[in-house]
């Protein structure tokens, strides 16, 4: 896999760096703090690099609720060597996007000799789109992302150029590695696996087939051995909670519209290269690991899929193989040939590229342009963070912020990060006592004021945890909410010396939304604990 690099290409990844760099800089906001889901995961990773183990709370036994396996990993050992949590975090994220992006100008110039504003339009066309919004939400969305990128670009080069035992061997090697950061990305590049025997043929596949099945069969099975004795279960534990071998079609319609939202101004090269016979079998091969993994969401529920996280990595694959997809078309047309046109000609169809790609560019930016704002539990959770040496504990349905900020000692009671409510159907009261919490808090679709007729689970949850509550005697400290059908309830033990004084601290945080920037009302009487 040798290529030549020109000095043209340095200077135009360059540029490119630049853009990339302006547009985080000028257009997005990184003085937010993490997002729940990213939190969760920055909370194993801080236990991890100081060597707590995987765990939730430490003394506990190991739970796998960093689904971003490799990536909680990255991100710990970062930390161990003395960053901070926070930057590790965004580190790697924004540095994955960045490679992300050169790869894609890599993938349309030297395997598909893409025109330079081609490459340069398309890799453009990734940076503007959701990739930093995952960044600073702080979530690993980037970094799977870039593994993804590098077992794709492995694989088209098989496909363009045929294996060889080194070729066949980096594919299988840099699979694992992306099998590794999220399960998922086992089937991502087994789709891959898929799309080059379908292009290539069994014959001109085999050492791809042998080295991809011997190194899963022997690293990814020692992997799974360790983690399955690690853990006491194969898979990370929020799939047992958002899977539970149930179809949701609901999930795979977000998916595909997700996708389409993705690679909108993409989509008619597919279609083309559909309809040449030039091109034909290279498309469906292309098709096979995008729209393969996209359905793959009919096995979990869409829960916390922010600005489409689970289907991002298409856009990145889409985006590296497009331009390949539309020669059959510009054939028919008879300007495969750029150098052969004449000035008038290859000013005009530049003239249409600037257009088409910048019309693209400031679509995507419309579509996943977006503004977090400071939630009110990363406040409350500050307040707590000053009792997280009196051995206090939370129950809470929000297992992001609250959880990571306060260093007490929580349980999940949703479950995503709790072996027994995931494997036992959701929590008890008697679960619940044994935890015996001196803080509830949960996130409920009702309030002192009105109550809800849903019957699905997180109903049900939400009314096992106010019905203890109040059963044993716990003070209601807030209620927030922007409205009272959707609010954060906050109940406090009273029988602990500090109870009177985190009533009344709840009780005067300035309260937000992280989604919509509101200030939210307090719907619980404030009475004097």
């Amino acid at each position: 896999m040798r290529y030549r690099v020109y000095i043209v290409d340095i200077v135009i990844l360059t540029c490119l760096f630049l853009f990339s760099l302006f547009f985080a800089f000028e257009f997005v906001d990184f003085s937010t703090h993490p997002i729940e889901d990213a939190a969760m995961i920055m909370r194993y990773a801080e236990h991890f690099a100081n060597g707590d183990g995987i765990v939730w709370n430490i003394g506990e036994p190991p739970v796998d609720g960093a689904t971003d396996f490799l990536f909680m990993v990255a991100v710990g050992l970062l930390v161990k060597a003395g960053l901070s949590v926070e930057f590790a975090t965004r580190f790697l994220g924004f540095s994955s996007h960045l490679l992300t992006v050169g790869l894609v100008y890599f993938s349309l110039r030297k395997l598909f000799n893409a025109p330079l504003l081609i490459a340069v339009g398309t890799s453009a066309f990734v940076t503007v789109g959701p990739g930093f919004y995952h960044v600073i939400a702080y979530f690993g969305t980037t970094f799977f992302a870039l593994s993804a990128c590098v077992s794709w670009l492995i694989a088209l080069f098989i496909i363009q150029n045929g294996e060889d035992r080194r070729s066949a061997l980096l594919f299988a090697l840099s699979s694992l590695v992306t099998g590794l950061i999220r399960p998922e990305g086992v089937f991502l590049t087994g789709f891959m696996l898929l799309a080059i025997i379908f292009i290539k043929g069994w014959k001109n596949s085999r050492h791809a087939i042998s080295s991809y099945f011997g190194v899963f069969l022997l690293l990814g099975g020692a992997y799974l051995v360790w983690r399955w004795q690690y853990f006491g279960y194969p898979l990370p534990n929020p799939y047992y909670k958002k899977g539970g071998g149930l179809i949701y079609l609901d999930s795979l319609s977000i998916s595909y519209l997700n996708a389409v939202f993705l690679c909108m101004p993409l989509i008619p090269a597919f279609i083309a290269g559909l309809f040449f016979a030039k091109t034909f079998r290279k498309t469906v091969g292309f098709l096979i690991p995008i729209l393969g993994f996209v359905t793959l969401f009919i096995l979990l529920v869409n829960d916390m899929n922010i600005r489409a996280r689970f289907q991002y990595v298409v856009l990145p694959l889409a985006s590296m193989v497009w331009w390949s997809l539309t020669e059959g078309l510009r054939d028919h047309l008879r300007i495969s040939d750029v150098s052969c046109l004449k000035m008038q000609q290859r000013m005009f169809y530049s003239a249409l590229i600037v257009m088409f790609l910048g019309s693209a560019i400031k679509l995507e930016y419309d579509i996943w342009h977006v503004q977090y704002y400071y939630d009110g539990k990363y406040a409350v959770a500050v307040v707590l963070s000053e009792y997280h040496d009196r051995e206090l504990r939370i129950a809470t349905s929000e297992a992001g912020l609250l959880p990571l900020y306060s260093r007490l000692r929580s349980m999940d009671t949703w479950g995503l990060n709790d072996k027994w409510i995931a494997h036992n159907g959701g929590i008890s009261g008697e679960y619940l006592e044994n935890f015996d919490p001196h803080i509830i808090m949960f996130h409920a679709y009702f309030s002192p004021l009105v109550s809800s007729d849903r019957n699905d689970a997180w109903n049900v949850m939400t009314i096992k945890l106010k019905n203890f509550a109040e059963k044993n005697g716990y003070i209601l400290a807030a209620s927030f909410g922007e409205n009272p059908y959707d609010t954060e309830y906050y109940y406090v033990r009273p029988d602990f010396p500090e109870s009177a004084e985190i009533v009344q601290s709840i009780r005067e945080v300035e309260y937000y939304s992280g989604i919509t920037g509101a200030k939210f009302t307090n719907y619980a009487p404030c009475l004097d604990p």
